[in-house]
């Protein structure tokens, strides 16, 4: 029988082994080539679809629902200020310094743990442990690519820093590029139309808008703008001015209806979408896996922050172990401890788990 404190420094091991392999967002060959090779070693029959590495759990039956675990091998470029090596785990006072460490390596070593134990106990469920690529830009050659790949999923856990609390709801994106279009003419004269004006309009209707609808757990929608570029030289009127505008969306609207809603609230401007596909997402609170973890002294909130679960069509949560505040920041880290913590609160939660 598998020991649990052989699987805890097993995780330890591979995550300090994680961030001295640089990871960063579609350049992650390398650390999958890592994480297949300690999978195999382990005897979990690891396979790869591009830089997504997965492993099913034994006497797999099309019968039984299917679990996913799922997080993410790559990171962000390291922020400046970093008083560590970002790629060297360098371990003091109780952390593992090091870049991804928190995001989302924790999650990544704690869930493949769980997994090697539920592996080892029969479940009335099978078991899929996926680790994918290009999570941190939401690229299509990540989770999007490998879910062709796989089984139909019943429900996901998806590993990230939720310091152990289930996250049940969390916000979409879209990024629009908007336009308002004016005419040029002499500054010095009253004539054109400066699309600087109708920009400035546009962006304080969207300031103002309000949705009849607000998500219980993740509040109104946020829409902010963020980027804005108009003229040419100080003598001519801007016929064009082009800006960015945030958005995220919560369960309450799909993307799809809330740009039609932004297009109707400034129809002095375009909107036109990078991509529609990072939806919001959500599980019924009265999920039994989300039971369970009430049980367990744990207490479901609504997230601000994006992860893979926006490209999941099916229900999801997100728990893992670490610091959102931490992540994407200079000196990351995450405490052993918390590693041993998501390990043991993975298995309560699933071991002989019904959904």
């Amino acid at each position: 029988m598998i020991d649990i404190d052989e699987i805890y420094y097993d995780a330890v091991q591979l995550l300090c082994d994680m961030i001295a392999v640089p990871s960063v967002s579609r350049d992650e060959a390398a650390v999958a080539d890592l994480v297949e090779k300690r999978m195999a070693l382990w005897g979990l029959d690891p396979k790869r679809i591009a830089n997504n590495v997965y492993a099913i759990s034994p006497n797999f039956s099309p019968e039984r629902p299917t679990l996913l675990l799922n997080s993410h091998i790559d990171t962000v470029r390291p922020a400046e200020g970093w008083t560590y090596n970002p790629f060297e785990a360098f371990e003091e006072d109780d952390r593992i310094y090091g870049l991804g460490s928190n995001d989302a390596g924790a999650s990544v070593v704690s869930l493949m743990a769980a997994f090697r134990w539920l592996s080892c106990h029969e479940q009335h469920y099978n078991l899929i442990f996926l680790a994918s690529c290009e999570e941190e830009v939401s690229g299509k050659g990540g989770i999007e690519e490998a879910l062709k790949h796989l089984p139909n999923i019943d429900v996901a856990i998806v590993g990230e820093p939720t310091n152990l609390q289930p996250a049940i709801a969390e916000k979409g994106l879209m990024v629009l590029d908007a336009e308002a279009i004016g005419r040029s003419g002499h500054a010095a004269r009253n004539e054109g139309i400066n699309a600087i004006y109708k920009a400035i309009e546009a962006i304080e209707a969207l300031r103002q808008l309000s949705f009849d609808k607000q998500s219980p757990l993740l509040g109104p929608v946020k829409i902010s703008t963020t980027v804005i570029n108009a003229g040419t030289q100080h003598n001519v009127v801007p016929d064009v001015c082009r800006f960015v505008v945030d958005v995220r969306t919560t369960d309450a609207y799909s993307n799809v209806e809330t740009l039609e809603m932004i297009r109707a609230a400034a129809p002095q401007c375009t909107f036109t979408p990078r991509s529609t596909r990072l939806n919001p997402s959500a599980i019924a609170s009265s999920h039994p896996l989300v039971q369970r973890l009430i049980t367990m002294g744990k207490e479901p909130f609504g997230s601000p922050t994006l992860s893979d679960q926006a490209l999941m069509n099916f229900p999801s949560m997100k728990i893992g172990p670490g610091d959102s505040a931490r992540s994407h920041t200079a000196n990351e880290y995450i405490r052993p401890i918390e590693i041993r913590e998501a390990i043991h609160t993975y298995i309560s939660l699933l071991d002989f788990a019904r959904f």
